[in-house]
């Protein structure tokens, strides 16, 4: 099963393809989708929404984990954020595929075992349980690490 994992932003938002393949993980692609902040916020909207759907098509994943809303203290940031997961929704419904959300606790308990973990101990998982030479733009691990956690998830109902 290959999966699509994101971590959606209005400035950059990080994917990353995992295949379940037995029992192992294996990163088929992952990258970031990064714009300026001078670029008017609608067109990075509309960016999102194209890269997602290449993206879709040329991998042909058949299922999307995202990270769900949280609260940010910023209100601004929150909505914006918003405005980027549906950006993402949007295409994964047009591609046709399952779409799972999972909260940014549920996401670094996954892989590293604890809720609060920084996004440099997130990586440093990432890194290890996919058997990666580099580390991966921070946006990007996060992608992936969206993607184990899905599944981890569905390993754990099936079973």
């Amino acid at each position: 099963m290959l999966v699509l994992g994101v971590d959606p932003g209005s400035r950059v938002t990080g994917y990353g393809l995992v295949r379940k393949e037995g029992c192992g993980l294996i990163c088929m692609h992952s990258g970031i989708i990064a714009m300026s902040g001078q670029m008017p916020f609608y067109e990075r909207i509309h960016r999102i929404y194209h890269s997602m759907i290449e993206i879709m098509n040329r991998h042909q994943p058949e299922e999307l984990a995202i990270e769900d809303v949280f609260f940010a203290k910023n209100v601004q940031s929150s909505l914006k954020i918003g405005h980027a997961r549906g950006a993402v929704l949007i295409a994964a419904v047009e591609c046709g595929l399952r779409i799972f959300e999972y909260s940014p606790m549920e996401i670094k308990k996954a892989v590293a075992g604890y809720g609060s973990a920084s996004k440099e101990q997130v990586r440093s998982m990432i890194r290890w349980m996919l058997k990666l030479h580099n580390d991966p733009p921070l946006d990007a691990s996060d992608a992936l690490a969206t993607a184990i956690c899905h599944l981890n998830w569905t390993r754990i109902k099936i079973a």
